[in-house]
């Protein structure tokens, strides 16, 4: 991690995003180190909500025995397989066995996304989690998360599309929350031109996160741009002063 570069974030996030929350860095890692460990998971749970404390400036990692939820593992990289009957848990259920999510209106829908669908195998057996504030020279960042108000996403997205003429410089891809904010991500972080991820639609999630906030995941080659541009954007000018105004007030 640069050092210089963490440094100059934090200045022009406290200059150009008075009273937003910092971001957390997400990669993976064969050795935590000192890092602690989100022990085994007892029960069915969604990891999401453990993240509250990383956005507190707890450093976390998972393996796969942290998440103990299969769409929490796969999303993560840890397993690649399905959950038995998943095109009917996402669907409409199966009477009297299992009760559908119904974000898809039949199975045959679900098995066609599916087909279409990414994966992602874990480069090493720890996902890492920090918030940026605390990231050390040695760390090696991939994907940089935001969860905010659509004020802070707003000045995010338009950023994320100040060096590009490409109109889909920002993606929202059908995904459950953690998709959203791991695998899309860092899968992005390995093309030649990757792109940001807005997400947390995913309903299940919702209740794991704050209210009237969304996520928004930027592939670490593509946040390094737009950190230096910065100072040379939209972020100067009075449009942006206005947003600034109603950050720094804390009005919705």
């Amino acid at each position: 991690m640069d050092i210089a570069m963490k440094d100059k974030f934090l200045e022009l996030w406290g200059t150009y995003f008075p009273g937003a929350e910092l971001p957390i860095a997400f990669y993976y890692a064969d050795e935590p180190g000192d890092l602690e460990k989100v022990k085994a998971a007892a029960e069915r749970h969604c990891f999401l909500g453990q993240l509250a404390a990383v956005r507190k400036g707890r450093s976390l990692c998972f393996d796969n025995e942290s998440i103990g939820c299969f769409g929490g593992r796969r999303y993560l990289g840890f397993e690649q397989q399905l959950m038995p009957n998943f095109e009917y848990f996402l669907s409409c259920g199966i009477p009297g066995k299992m009760e559908g999510e119904r974000y898809k209106k039949t199975p045959d829908l679900v098995l066609e996304m599916m087909k279409k669908a990414p994966m992602l195998e874990a480069p090493a057996r720890y996902a890492v989690f920090k918030r940026w504030d605390q990231l050390e020279a040695a760390d090696e960042p991939a994907v940089i998360i935001f969860q905010d108000k659509p004020d802070v996403l707003s000045g995010l997205f338009t950023l994320s599309g100040f060096d590009e003429s490409d109109i889909y410089a920002v993606i929202a891809p059908f995904s459950a929350g953690c998709g959203s904010i791991c695998l899309h991500p860092y899968l992005e972080q390995q093309k030649e031109n990757p792109r940001a991820v807005i997400g947390m639609f995913d309903v299940s999630a919702r209740p794991w996160v704050k209210k009237d906030t969304l996520s928004f995941a930027v592939p670490m080659k593509k946040f390094a741009r737009m950190v230096n541009d910065m100072a040379e954007s939209f972020l100067i000018t009075p449009s942006w002063e206005k947003v600034q105004k109603r950050m720094n007030l804390g009005a919705s």
